[in-house]
């Protein structure tokens, strides 16, 4: 089932474009990402898609009703997480999610429960000016997820954190996914992209250059095809992929010579500076 939709996007910001011809779907517990780099349109388009701007041009849907009809009761079934917008310095985390749950028409018990879902229960009567960036992190999550919505918006929900944070946020956004939930994710974490991803939709300066999934994406721009073998005396081989270097390999394995032994398909950060010419940080 289609969940999000997007037909022919594009959008102006005065004579500059920063979306042009944008196609792309999200399915019921699939995981999009967004990849690109910061300037990309990717927070424009997530804008579009969930109804707080307009597009110039084409069509944008959310089961199937478009977004620039959507009304309160299809705001209820979408979760937005968006840097750290919205939350009030000087409300403790409780108060933060209460105040949302009144205006959304959660019940209070739901508050609590959020708080829990993303490790943030004994946290609840902290101020937010009081919390570290990942725990900051965790609670707009938290208020993201409040509604149990059907789809879930992340624009860039592990940046500027240390590992560990990245990894608990992380394991909330696998748990959505399991739960059934679209989720469409920005990022310009090649890591993070690859970990999480279904599919893939590369955006640079406005369009899309590559839509995949990631490991099909990586195969497909696999010009060399070597394997990299390290042998335990420390020398490195780099071997054609053929039926040729296979009987190679196989003497070196009988021979218990082999360190490691790798494929050399590029990673996504080396597609987008094929197709780009840059990185994507």
């Amino acid at each position: 089932m289609k969940i999000i939709e997007a037909f022919c996007i594009e959008h102006m910001f005065g004579e500059k474009r920063v979306l042009d011809d944008i196609h792309l779907s999200v399915d019921k517990g699939e995981i999009l990402g967004l990849l690109g780099p910061s300037g990309a349109g990717k927070t424009t388009l997530i804008k579009i898609l969930t109804g707080q701007l307009i597009q110039s041009g084409g069509r944008a849907n959310l089961w199937g009703v478009d977004t620039r009809k959507l009304k309160g009761c299809d705001y209820k079934k979408i979760g937005i997480m968006m840097d750290h917008f919205g939350l009030y310095e000087r409300l403790t985390c409780l108060d933060n999610l209460s105040m949302f749950s009144r205006i959304y028409g959660i019940p209070q018990n739901r508050v609590i429960e959020g708080l829990k879902d993303v490790g943030l229960a004994e946290a609840g009567k902290t101020r937010v000016k009081n919390l570290s960036k990942g725990m900051r992190s965790r609670l707009v999550l938290a208020r993201a997820l409040l509604a149990r919505p059907e789809v879930l918006f992340l624009d860039e929900p592990a940046s500027g954190l240390d590992p560990a944070a990245a990894e608990e946020i992380h394991q909330l956004i696998w748990q959505e996914k399991q739960r059934g939930t679209a989720i469409f994710l920005t990022t310009h974490n090649m890591a993070e992209a690859q970990k999480l991803c279904d599919r893939l939709a590369l955006l640079f300066e406005g369009k899309l250059v590559e839509y995949g999934k990631p490991a099909d994406i990586c195969s497909k721009y696999n010009h060399q095809k070597q394997i990299r073998l390290l042998l335990h005396d420390g020398r490195e081989m780099i071997l054609p992929n053929t039926k040729e270097s296979a009987k190679t390999i196989e003497r070196y394995m009988e021979q218990e010579r082999i360190e490691t032994i790798h494929s050399t398909e590029p990673n996504l950060e080396t597609v987008f500076m094929e197709l780009t010419g840059r990185r994507l940080d």
